[in-house]
């Protein structure tokens, strides 16, 4: 049985998006693109963005709109929210929802603190609603290639990521202090924890901003993670690399005691076998399965119908922003960073701030 309620009937269930920015055209178009869902009403705090969006994007009419999640909600008698607002947002917002009795899918990063993570987390499963973290780039076909081969390299002694890319975002981006891991190694940490299968034990981690960078915080990163049972994974990369691209996935390999895969990023994965050292074997990519947020989006209307926990479930998401915050501690000390006693310090911060005794509780829990 599931520890979150679950939509009982079989019509698109009925979604209620808030934030209409750049991201959140990209939410409305793959909305509109679903036949599983309907887009009932959008919420933003400008609601001429939130108009100007819904014509651009030329998304069909009675889509209400409106600055409350709660008060558009209740109008429409909608299903779930997807929550497209900025990171600092998202706990508001989600906290509204859940009061509404309304599962939110919302955007990654969960939080801008492990603290709130950890709050809305608990929040959800007090108000025994679904909460689940948007990471996009877990779904790839390419990717779900790779999962299928990790039995034929045996247990997993290593990953490793190179991620290149020359990167110009204009706005919040170029201001933030830690840019390339916050915002976009979060994806990369993310997937290496679902390739390996374990819990990341400790971080050390590097970061500096090269010559004639455009980020006022460091936009190069190197760190290399331990997870339970041994297995390592690193990351280098950069957002301000101007010689040659890696895809946006970056480049991966991951090696176990059978042999190696490599992924380009793209389309391309080999499983190279230890007695075959010389011989890579192009996997098999399946074709028409809903990528990136389509993906995200298909996984949460099923965990909504089924009751079943989706992969990226509030706290389980947790480990992977913990991956984050934990590497830009280790830049910023210069001092390797045990996981788990940042996230446990994390959580007491959090059960300490937290005035709701449900929500406390289940802080407590978590």
């Amino acid at each position: 049985m599931s520890d979150f309620a679950h939509v009982g009937h079989d019509w698109p269930i009925r979604i209620v998006q808030v934030g209409a920015g750049g991201m959140g055209r990209a939410w409305l178009r793959t909305i509109d693109a679903s036949p599983e869902v309907e887009l009932v009403g959008l919420v933003d705090l400008d609601v001429d963005t939130a108009r100007r969006a819904l014509s651009e994007e030329r998304i069909p009419g009675g889509v209400a709109i409106g600055t409350s999640v709660s008060e558009v909600a209740a109008a429409t008698a909608a299903d779930a929210v997807v929550n497209v607002t900025v990171p600092a947002a998202h706990l508001p917002v989600n906290l509204e929802a859940f009061a509404a009795g309304l599962p939110v899918l919302c955007e990654k990063p969960a939080a801008p603190t492990i603290r709130d993570a950890y709050r809305q987390a608990a929040a959800a499963r007090a108000s025994g609603q679904l909460l689940m973290i948007s990471q996009s780039r877990r779904y790839f076909a390419a990717l779900d290639a790779v999962r299928a081969q990790l039995s034929s390299v045996g247990a997993v002694s290593s990953v490793s990521t190179r991620f290149f890319r020359e990167a110009h975002f204009p706005g919040f981006r170029q201001e933030m202090e830690h840019p390339l891991l916050i915002d976009m190694a979060i994806h990369q940490f993310d997937v290496a924890r679902s390739i390996i299968g374990a819990a990341p034990v400790s971080v050390y981690c590097e970061e500096h901003n090269r010559s004639g960078s455009w980020y006022r915080g460091a936009a190069d990163a190197h760190a290399i993670f331990a997870f339970e049972g041994g297995a390592r994974y690193v990351f280098t990369g950069s957002w301000v690399a101007v010689g040659e691209q890696t895809a946006w996935n970056g480049e991966w390999r991951v090696d176990g005691e059978r042999g190696s895969i490599r992924w380009d990023g793209a389309a391309d994965v080999r499983f190279t076998s230890a007695d075959m050292q010389d011989v890579s074997e192009p996997l098999a990519v399946a074709a028409g399965a809903p990528e990136e947020i389509a993906g995200s989006l298909r996984e949460f209307v099923a965990s909504l119908r089924t009751g079943e926990r989706p992969s990226n479930i509030a706290e389980e998401n947790i480990l992977s922003l913990g991956m984050v915050f934990a590497a830009t501690r280790s830049a910023e000390t210069g001092e390797r960073v045990d996981i788990g006693d940042f996230l446990e310090r994390a959580r007491e911060e959090a059960i300490a701030a937290e005035r709701d005794d449900a929500i406390r509780a289940e802080l407590q829990r978590l």
